[in-house]
């Protein structure tokens, strides 16, 4: 639970939001035309929501899985250190894979993800940030396709917490500390 009290003020709406998921999850259906399945990869928690939404919108065989990764637990600056938490129960080798990330930060769990999956030889391994942070990078990785690219704020809603609260807002919104 978080010590320090804090206010969130709204960044990103939610109909701004679902317009986005549109566009993206249309271009996610032209690269992948003609799969067999997509196997859609959620990094948890934090992707839960846009996966959700995300693969609702897909015209296209999918299957879900998820992977918890984590670099964060409770705080609001990043470990650098990556641990798999929850490994995927399906195999990829030879499939299609689109990774579904909520924010791309320093870039440490991104990278990790994605050179992990890359041993287990899918057959095309693209990734989807919801947020990007560009300024935060200190990996040279970019997802294939971003959402919405943010200044360095602590955000939260849409899935994204701080200290495993606010995930359920409809919104992205800044976290801002009132002490």
């Amino acid at each position: 639970m978080p010590t320090r009290p804090y206010v969130i003020d709204r960044m990103i709406s939610a109909k701004t939001i679902a317009a986005r998921v549109e566009d993206l999850a249309r271009e996610i259906q032209t690269a992948f035309a003609g799969t067999e399945k997509l196997i859609v990869v959620g990094l948890l928690r934090g992707s839960f929501i846009f996966i959700a939404d995300l693969v609702r919108e897909l015209d296209l065989p999918v299957e879900v899985d998820f992977l918890e990764a984590s670099s964060y637990g409770d705080s609001t600056e990043s470990s650098r250190e990556v641990r798999i938490l929850k490994d995927l129960r399906g195999e990829i080798a030879g499939r299609d894979v689109l990774v579904v990330e909520d924010i791309v930060d320093t870039g440490y769990t991104l990278d990790h993800v994605v050179r992990l999956l890359k041993t287990r030889n899918p057959r095309t391994l693209k990734t989807i940030a919801l947020l990007d942070k560009p300024s935060r990078r200190e990996i040279d990785i970019r997802a294939d396709w971003i959402g919405f690219e943010i200044p360095d704020e602590f955000v939260v809603g849409y899935g994204i917490d701080f200290a495993q609260r606010n995930r359920n807002l409809p919104y992205i919104g800044k976290v801002r500390f009132t002490d």
